[in-house]
């Protein structure tokens, strides 16, 4: 019996339009004849290139392979991945397609795959030059260190098992579009991309120093002057993004996971994959609820949690979180569950300063609070954000100046006083007479002064 889907195909007749002939039925016996002689396997290809899933349907039902292969060893579960149609994709796999066939370019299936050898982007890069041979993952599960080219290497990945997933692949997509296009000194560098295969791989810097979350766990509470040198970081990075020529960039995802640290200790903005650009508007709204990791809602700001409009000023937000976490050592809202945040922040609910105050001094508080605004319009852009700090470290460092200055001025004053003293014979009161040259430095200027003025 002849498949329904033959007649998908006639050869003979170059318009559906076209009126028969009298006398034609000899010809269209040959039409038919071609029809049903046609390979299968190419039949099939053409189907899935137009997305038929009925058509497919009939196909596998009567017999053909859903590995079929073209001249070229493509299967229709390539044609269907290049094109991004996951329909298709999701069809295929669920009939047994095979996801490791391998075509005479040596390529597997992948979303964005090309054709045409020209057409292969300028950052490709071909994956047997990544050495995976002494991997490890890094941060999150889906990065990992290689070796490229004898350097060291970050290599994210999205393995084909996820090729069917929209978000997933449009995300990575996204990513690798804005990464291309940015270049600062604390944003993370972009190096290239495997996208001609699977999987399909994002290499940028390796920074070994780790993320902002490891520091913090580590170091506790920091002194407010390491959190202004580090937040001016993550203001410049951001105020590169936001005004970032001809379209914005929403980071949309700033947390202390995704910002890391180089080997100098400065801090590099990192993992873009839900990142925005700002096309042709200022503002974003979600066509439903915004995906996001589940322990990172704790750096969203409230307009999100909404569903609401929002801007780059949501960036604001997270930044101001981040710093004040900085400060007080622990995460935003640490005593409540994922999900009661989100309702916090809803309420104008926000971190309590639990610190001492004076770690808050010269307007960090102040700063702190602006960025919180409930009202986005409110809150300040990352470019008055970097004034107000930039005057605030300044007030940091001319105090630190001046504490080293009076210490040293101290220790010289000391010393010139214990020399006065062992050169009139008055030391022996309070220095032991086996004390060490090292140990006569080290008398407590105390002491020293009490003697001075008895």
């Amino acid at each position: 019996m002849v498949s329904k889907s033959l007649s998908r195909f006639p050869l003979g007749r170059q318009s559906s339009l076209a009126p028969e002939k009298d006398g034609d039925s000899e010809s269209v016996a040959v039409v038919n004849e071609v029809d049903e002689a046609m390979d299968s396997a190419l039949r099939l290809m053409y189907m899935t290139h137009g997305g038929d899933l009925e058509g497919m349907k009939e196909l596998l039902n009567s017999g053909t392979s859903v590995n079929s292969m073209d001249a070229d060893g493509r299967t229709p579960l390539h044609i269907a991945a290049c094109q991004g149609n996951t329909d298709v994709v999701d069809f295929l796999l669920k009939h047994g397609a095979q996801v490791d066939a391998i075509d005479r370019c040596g390529s597997t299936m992948a979303p964005m795959h090309v054709e045409n050898a020209r057409e292969i982007p300028e950052y490709e890069i071909d994956p047997k030059e990544l050495d995976f041979s002494n991997s490890f993952n890094i941060t999150k599960g889906t990065f990992c260190v290689a070796l490229w080219r004898g350097t060291e290497v970050a290599v994210k990945k999205l393995g084909e098992e996820l090729f069917n997933d929209k978000d997933k692949v449009k995300a990575f997509k996204n990513e690798l579009d804005l990464l291309q296009k940015i270049r600062h000194p604390n944003v993370v560098q972009f190096l290239g991309a495997v996208t001609q295969s699977s999987p399909m791989m994002i290499i940028t810097e390796y920074l070994p120093k780790g993320d902002l979350r490891a520091f913090l766990k580590q170091k506790g509470a920091l002194k407010p002057t390491m959190a202004v040198k580090l937040a001016l970081d993550i203001a410049r990075g951001m105020n590169y993004l936001h005004e970032h020529k001809p379209e914005a960039i929403i980071h949309r995802d700033l947390e202390p996971e995704n910002i890391l640290r180089d080997d100098s200790g400065h801090l590099k903005i990192a993992d873009f994959g839900l990142s925005k650009l700002m096309k042709f508007t200022k503002t974003v709204k979600n066509d439903g609820p915004f995906k996001h990791q589940e322990d990172s809602w704790r750096y969203v700001a409230p307009e999100v949690h909404w569903n609401k409009e929002y801007d780059t000023k949501m960036d604001v937000f997270s930044f101001a979180l981040i710093l004040q976490e900085m400060i007080e050592g622990c995460p935003p809202l640490s005593t409540k569950q994922e999900i009661e945040v989100g309702e916090a922040y809803v309420k104008n609910e926000r971190p309590p300063f639990r610190a001492s105050q004076k770690l808050y001094a010269h307007g960090l508080r102040e700063l702190i609070e602006d960025c919180c605004a409930e009202q986005s319009s409110r809150r300040p852009t990352f470019q008055e954000i970097i004034i107000r700090l930039e005057e605030i470290n300044h007030i940091l460092l001319h105090k630190r100046r001046w504490k080293l200055m009076k210490f040293k001025e101290g220790s010289c004053a000391s010393q010139n006083i214990l020399a006065f003293l062992v050169g009139h014979g008055h030391a022996s009161s309070f220095i032991p007479q086996d004390s060490c040259p090292s140990q006569l430095l080290a008398v407590k200027t105390s002491s020293i002064t009490e003697f001075a003025n008895g």
